[in-house]
């Protein structure tokens, strides 16, 4: 099958977790483009390869075998993907600054600058180069002096075109999207590379969900967005606090207003705290924007909304603590759940992060059940003190348990028998349900001292 049979060749610069799916979404519905995704890691690149994927998202593993192969591909050659492609997708990491100037709050973009410096370096004829990983407004002003320095007669268009997928339903979001945003600079090149990504789009995307603004409104509508939702999240969170105090049922308050058409009933769900790659990233990420332009007050009230997550997190951890007596010290505590969200094997910045070693701080036995992120929680947690078992049974996980705590809402939990769990617990038994997940009110009749959040427990103690 000869390469003249493809209108375009594309490239992705880093195989995680937007690249991988992204780009199998793109092949399966542009058979006529040419698709590579590369990456430094060998051992991602091996896996992408095989049918032990690097990383789980419901439906990926189905598309990817169909385009395989055929037009999709994944090889560690960066050089000559770069030397080869007509449109490079960078979706490198962007990690927080952890050193110098802006830690704990500004993007790191020592991975963005290394990638623009080995595309100068490779390309050989004109190139579009897309933006994919979440950056800081005005990145691509970095990119654009990096790619265009020196004597280089290579000409590229840089575009923003952030992603909006949510893990555990990335490909649906991939697939029927609210809208695919692409940003391009306003110059007559730059419209028409803008047009360029805007065709592939529409292989499967109507034109009236295709959104097209200037760069900087592009990078910036993706840090919005993931601090809109957050906002959402610690807004409820905030009340769920109130209504525990008060005997009002945040599900029921919740309902009520999101009624309002203004308002909507979307993330709206009291619990634990959010996590993931993005949001906590992205708003310390948008105060930083925000502290360096003066805007000081601004900067403030997104501040809040990260510290109301921390705090919902802690008053979690209070909560258990102060059902079981003040102390947790040796006490069996099984975790139901570690990846940030149902239906992914991610934790970064997972809630269960923070919540495991705020219990081991106070000297907990944790037992961490999940069904996929078993082998990312060993290594979110390695090197802290304490004592953590991994099982991934989650009747092993509760047996001689004291407290179980449910910090991820997998459709499996809700179909455990919990009689069973119950008689192999130790009495009181308590249950911790992060996620107002688990049907209270027939756990309270089996014998469970039941916690929700933002509703009165329901105890026999």
């Amino acid at each position: 099958m000869g390469d003249n049979k493809f209108v375009k060749k594309i490239l992705c610069i880093g195989a995680g977790y937007v690249g991988g799916p992204t780009m199998t979404v793109i092949a399966n519905f542009c058979p006529d483009y040419h698709v590579t995704v590369v990456d430094i890691s060998q051992e991602k690149i091996d896996r992408w390869n095989s049918n032990d994927l690097p990383i789980y998202e419901p439906g990926l593993k189905e598309r990817l075998l169909k385009v395989r192969g055929h037009n999709l591909f994944f090889s560690t050659d960066i050089d000559k993907g770069i030397a080869e492609a007509d449109i490079i997708f960078v979706s490198v990491n962007t990690p927080t600054k952890t050193f110098g100037e802006g830690a704990g709050r500004a993007v790191d973009l020592q991975y963005i600058e290394k990638t623009a410096r080995r595309i100068k370096a490779h390309a050989r004829s004109d190139k579009i180069v897309v933006e994919k990983s979440t950056i800081p407004v005005r990145a691509a002003e970095t990119i654009d002096k990096i790619l265009h320095s020196g004597n280089n007669s290579v000409k590229f268009e840089i575009l923003s075109n952030p992603e909006f997928m949510a893990e555990g339903t990335g490909i649906k979001d991939m697939e029927t999207p609210d809208r695919v945003l692409i940003g391009s600079m306003e110059t007559p090149s730059g419209i028409k590379a803008r047009e360029e990504l805007v065709k592939l789009y529409e292989h499967w995307v109507p034109r009236e969900n295709i959104v097209t603004s200037n760069l900087w409104s592009s990078e910036l509508s993706k840090l919005v967005s993931n601090a809109f939702l957050a906002q959402r999240i610690s807004s409820i969170n905030s009340i769920a606090s109130l209504c525990e105090e008060t005997g009002a049922d945040v599900h029921q308050v919740a309902r009520a207003v999101g009624k309002d058409s203004r308002i909507g009933p979307k993330f709206l769900k009291a619990g634990v705290g959010f996590g993931g790659s993005c949001f906590r990233k992205d708003i310390l990420n948008m105060i930083y924007l925000c502290e360096h332009y003066g805007l000081q007050p601004v900067a403030d009230f997104w501040q809040q909304v990260v510290d109301l997550n921390d705090y919902q997190m802690r008053r979690f951890v209070q909560r258990i603590l102060r059902a079981m007596f003040n102390s947790v010290v040796d006490k069996k505590i099984a975790l139901f759940g570690f990846a940030f969200k149902p239906d992914t094997g991610d934790t970064r910045d997972a809630p269960a992060i923070y919540i495991s070693k705020m219990l081991l701080n106070e000297r907990a036995q944790l037992w961490i059940t999940d069904p996929h992120a078993l082998e990312n929680a060993k290594a979110d947690l390695e090197g802290v003190d304490g004592q953590v078992t991994y099982e991934p049974d989650p009747y092993k996980a509760a047996e001689g348990a004291h407290t179980i705590a449910l910090i991820t809402e997998w459709e499996e939990y809700r179909n455990l028998d919990y009689e069973r769990i119950f008689k192999s617990m130790e009495k009181p038994a308590f249950l911790f349900d992060g996620r107002n997940h688990l049907d209270h009110e027939a756990l309270f009749q089996i014998g469970f001292n039941v916690y929700p959040v933002g509703k009165p427990a329901r105890t026999h103690v």
